[in-house]
């Protein structure tokens, strides 16, 4: 891991794509493939630079984060729940993560997959936006633990590269009732211990082969994808408030299929 110019550009990948319903991990496989690195080398470093998109969140929402707290030491009760919510759409991740980490990272090497996925995704896109019907006006404390639970099993889905972590849990909440905004705030929120979790699990488990080189291509990657990220978190916000979730889901379906198109002439 000692060329720049790769962190570089798998860093701006992720900052772009991280909280966007296209899937970073799937751009990342596409990434490494389009340029002929080598995606058994990069796959951990593509896990590890994750923490500089939740680093965005946490500095974008830093208030939010802080009232939360603050409720938590005061036992009031909007806070207690925002937080359960969020710990309960976390659970599968946890559970179906650890069950079938081996078969999910066999995957990540598959760009046929996420080429597939990104198109089906997109369509699944569509038919959300056409026919969902927003009941739930409310916050994250208001999404309830019923629907927090429903969200968090949606989730799990995306642990087929090419999926999309952000999509599956923004079209599962809307799907069950909850207006955009506030589908993708839960998204955002929840993408912090989502993604903590699975970069601890993948250092854990191949931390000891990271040298120090390692180290300092994992460190630019995760400047470059935080940076990038404050960025793109706050257009899409204003994105998805004034057109939804469509322009996305069209690009999923160009991008799938151009990568089909692409693999297939290899």
């Amino acid at each position: 891991m000692s060329d720049i110019v790769t962190p570089i550009v798998l860093g701006i990948v992720e900052g772009v794509t991280e909280y966007l319903p296209v899937s970073s991990t799937g751009h990342l496989i596409l990434a490494t493939e389009l340029m002929g690195f080598d995606a058994e080398k990069w796959a951990l470093f593509n896990v590890a630079i994750q923490p500089g998109a939740i680093l965005a969140i946490l500095v974008l929402y830093w208030r939010t984060f802080w009232a939360v707290l603050l409720g938590l030491v005061k036992a009031e009760r909007g806070a207690i729940a925002f937080v359960v919510n969020l710990l309960l759409a976390f659970i599968p991740a946890v559970v179906i993560g650890l069950a079938f980490n081996d078969a999910i990272e066999a995957l990540l090497e598959n760009a046929a997959v996420v080429a597939w996925a990104l198109i089906i995704g997109g369509v699944a896109i569509l038919i959300v936006e056409r026919f969902a019907k927003p009941k739930h006006a409310g916050g994250i404390a208001d999404v309830g633990a019923k629907n927090s639970l429903l969200i968090g099993l949606v989730q799990c889905i995306a642990m087929i590269p090419g999926v999309s972590r952000s999509g599956a849990t923004i079209l599962g909440a809307m799907a069950f009732g909850v207006e955009r905004r506030t589908a993708a705030e839960f998204s955002f929120f929840l993408a912090v211990p989502t993604l903590a979790g699975a970069t601890a699990l993948q250092l854990y488990k191949h931390g000891a082969a990271l040298t120090g080189a390692d180290m300092q291509t994992i460190a630019i990657g995760f400047v470059v994808s935080f940076l990038v990220a404050l960025v793109v978190v706050k257009g899409f916000v204003a994105i998805v408030s004034r057109m939804g979730f469509a322009p996305f889901a069209w690009y999923r379906i160009v991008a799938g299929a151009a990568a089909l198109l692409w693999l297939g002439m290899r």
